[in-house]
């Protein structure tokens, strides 16, 4: 008797639980249908791991008529990775946005935005996200202290680009893997120790030996090689 009492009581209970789960998502509608999906920013971030990207990603669906399509469904997916919303509609100036969380584990990650067409299937967009690990962040913050004032030409408010002052030939950016791929992790290390004129480069390259440890200079190439585009398999 005693059971079936409880069972009584409790079955309203649980009942009552199960009513206070959260809702699902709303279902969302396309009102329009582009031919088009472009990035308009928040691709080539870095973010140490299982962090959330500074910026957000957003994307613009266009017409046939090549202009800005409001009311547009884009759904954003990438293997690892967290969105908060993974589905919008776009607003009047054809935009829709998502804020992204990479994965746990370092490397490079793809976003895929995309958008259904009328006559079926999709167009998309793909976006390179980079989650760093310990060493590649380490490596960061010794190149945006050190190093970003010669090799980015973009001015900050916490930092004035160099890089427009220095004469030809103009550093690479660090993300130019088309140079920096070609080089081993020896070399780089080199010159990053005992600046350009160790292996025949520009002696504007200064020598950093005597201000970075041993340990800090592996951590740049580190970094360099986690944002290297293109990126090269197996690193």
């Amino acid at each position: 008797m005693k059971s079936v009492f409880s069972t009584c009581i409790l079955a309203p209970l649980l009942l009552s639980g199960c009513a206070k789960q959260p809702n699902a998502p709303p279902f969302l509608a396309p009102r329009a249908y582009g031919t088009q999906i472009v990035e308009q920013s928040g691709g080539k971030q870095t973010a140490g791991v299982g962090a959330k990207l500074n910026d957000a990603v957003v994307v613009q669906v266009n017409g046939a008529d090549g202009n800005a399509l409001a009311g547009a469904l884009v759904s954003f997916r990438g293997e690892g990775v967290g969105f908060v919303p993974a589905q919008a509609l776009t607003d009047d100036s054809g935009q829709a946005s998502t804020v992204a969380q990479l994965g746990t584990i370092p490397g490079s990650y793809v976003i895929v935005a995309e958008t259904p067409k009328s006559g079926g299937g999709f167009v998309s967009v793909t976006l390179r996200e980079i989650a760093l690990g310990y060493q590649e962040k380490v490596g960061k913050q010794v190149s945006d202290k050190y190093c970003m004032i010669c090799h980015d030409p973009e001015s900050t408010p916490e930092r004035v680009s160099n890089f427009d002052n220095l004469a030809p030939p103009a550093p690479h950016l660090f993300s130019d893997g088309s140079v920096y791929n070609a080089m081993s992790d020896a070399d780089l290390i080199k010159i990053i120790s005992d600046g350009g004129p160790a292996l025949g480069k520009s002696p504007q390259t200064p020598a950093y030996r005597g201000m970075l440890t041993p340990s800090e200079i592996k951590a740049v190439v580190a970094y360099v090689r986690a944002i290297a585009e293109p990126r090269v398999s197996g690193r």
